[in-house]
């Protein structure tokens, strides 16, 4: 891969994460804490997690990525949020009673996190070559998995979560 391929190929992935960017704040816009957290059945992610899923596993991968300190731990997240996990947890392999206990008061926390964490990613992105893409970070799987191969699965879990979110905000709204 040379340098202007890089280049490409990373203005594409800044591309793809800004189209998560721009999906968040529609998902959660009007929602008071009762429809955040809303589920359409009891083991049915809710709106809240899963926005606030996208951004912490987002978060932490790019932030590895990086070799940077996540927002969340830079930010002072985990007390903002204050929820009834681990500062390190991340949502990955959560329960169902795990996935209800949490609950946010204000969209606007969800939001600012997620800005935070698209920052973060932008610059993470903005500071990677060719050589960097090329990287090999974990060499059990056959292929090997490089960087480029990691940030496309970041942010094609994001994408996912998002149009998980945006789902059960199409069957909230329904509801009404």
């Amino acid at each position: 891969m040379t340098d202007a391929d890089a280049k490409i190929a990373i203005e594409l992935l800044v591309d793809g994460f800004g189209r998560i960017h721009e999906g968040v704040p529609p998902v959660v816009a009007g929602l008071g804490t009762e429809e955040l957290v809303w589920r359409p059945d009891r083991d049915a992610n809710h709106i809240a997690w899963l926005v606030w899923h996208l951004a912490r596993q987002q978060d932490e991968q790019m932030a590895q990525i990086g070799d940077a300190t996540s927002a969340w731990r830079s930010g002072g997240w985990s007390r903002r949020f204050n929820l009834p996990y681990s500062p390190n947890a991340n949502g990955y392999g959560m329960t169902s009673d795990e996935v209800g206990a949490f609950t946010v008061s204000d969209s606007a926390l969800l939001l600012d996190y997620h800005e935070a964490v698209h920052e973060l990613t932008v610059g993470v992105l903005r500071g990677l070559g060719a050589a960097e893409l090329t990287t090999v970070i974990d060499p059990n799987w056959d292929p090997p998995v490089t960087v480029a191969v990691r940030i496309v699965s970041v942010l094609d879990d994001a994408a996912k979560h998002l149009g998980q979110a945006e789902y059960v905000r199409g069957l909230l709204e329904r509801r009404r």
